[in-house]
């Protein structure tokens, strides 16, 4: 998280929050105790119920998480966590990989120490490759092998103009923040491999890369007033590529203006759905999207972008956290609630992974129970 009036502040995560609600009607979510395990809770409703693990992740002693991002899984199963990661701690590993049942495999990418944040892993032809990006003073992004090789890695755009002198080199000498920085947060994948990066907390826009992650086009701009026009961004965090229409789309979380956004993929917009909290991305599977939202639940939609389900709902307690004492201390944290959803990602069985923006790490997996 940026830590300027350009991303999240104590005052305007609660007057985001606030201001934001569903329009959709969502059916209860429900918190009950798991039969399979007295400890674990079950939240969603219907045939959408999962059994929360909140400690999922066995982190070995020997590391420790600094802000838990982003989660992807592979195309074995294996699951990547990237954390952002502390800058005096330069040979800490940013991207831990567990399997399906949390236990440790390997870790890689101390470059990203201190920035650490997106994280993307996709299978090509028969290999798995890890794109992250960091912000910070890391700001550049990255592909990476599994085993954390980097194969190419990048920094602003130059020819997308608009960026000031020195945002395309590390290292930087110091860590302004404004519409002509550069601070990658996410990416989407379209099926040749090309790929969407949301500069989400720099100029806000979508930049758009061919397979090779040569820099072909951008949209969007930062948003102004109360009421932003359709395009415009304040914080366009999450992007993802929506398939479940008659076209594919680009959905965008712009989080600051609690909104998703989706557009052509040669950025033309189609619609906005407004009444979220401050949406953080975005993941699909089958007729359902996934969004995980930074006061403290993870929505699903259905086909038709309905709510489902607000899973671990504890918004309003979060709204209420003006100085986020929750986020740091884990006493306050309960059993099958969340308190900063900032990614979240489908497996193949159906199955939810949920990174938290907070302090000390917190990786949660929601077991689908239908």
């Amino acid at each position: 998280m940026s830590r300027t009036n350009h991303s999240l502040t104590r005052r305007t995560f609660v007057q985001q929050a606030a201001a934001g609600s569903l329009a959709l009607v969502a059916a209860p979510a429900l918190v009950t105790a798991a039969k399979s395990d007295a400890k674990r809770p079950i939240v969603g409703v219907g045939d959408h119920q999962y059994e929360v693990d909140h400690h999922w992740a066995k982190l070995p002693a020997k590391f420790t998480w600094q802000t838990t991002h982003n989660v992807a899984v592979g195309s074995d199963g294996s699951v990547y966590v990237i954390h952002e990661g502390r800058p005096d701690q330069p040979d800490h590993p940013s991207i831990f990989v567990f399997d399906p049942e949390g236990n440790y495999i390997r870790s890689f990418g101390s470059q990203f120490q201190g920035g650490g944040h997106g994280l993307e892993v996709r299978q090509e032809g028969s290999d798995d490759f890890v794109y992250a990006t960091a912000y910070q003073m890391k700001r550049s992004f990255a592909k990476l092998t599994p085993d954390g090789e980097t194969v190419w890695h990048k920094f602003a755009p130059m020819e997308a103009g608009g960026y000031a002198e020195g945002e395309n080199v590390l290292p930087r000498t110091d860590n302004p923040w404004g519409r002509d920085r550069f601070h990658p947060t996410n990416y989407a994948f379209l099926p040749d491999g090309g790929f969407y990066l949301a500069d989400g907390y720099g100029s806000f826009r979508m930049h758009r890369y061919d397979a090779d992650g040569k820099w072909l086009s951008s949209f969007g701009k930062p948003s102004d007033g109360d009421k932003p026009a359709d395009g415009a961004f304040n914080t366009p965090h999450g992007v993802w590529i929506d398939a479940r229409g008659d076209e594919p789309l680009v959905v965008v979380a712009d989080r600051a203006n609690k909104r998703l956004q989706w557009f052509t993929l040669d950025g033309e917009h189609r619609r906005t759905q407004d009444g979220f909290l401050l949406p953080a991305n975005v993941d699909s599977q089958g007729e359902l999207l996934l969004v995980p939202d930074l006061v403290g639940r993870v929505t699903l939609l259905n086909g038709k972008n309905e709510v489902v389900s607000h899973l671990g709902d504890d918004s309003e307690r979060m709204k209420a956290d003006a100085n986020f004492a929750i986020r740091g201390d884990e006493k306050q944290w309960n059993a099958g609630k969340f308190v900063h959803p900032h990614d979240a990602c489908f497996d193949a069985d159906g199955n939810i992974y949920v990174a938290e923006w907070v302090g000390s790490g917190r990786v949660s997996k929601l077991k689908k129970l239908s």
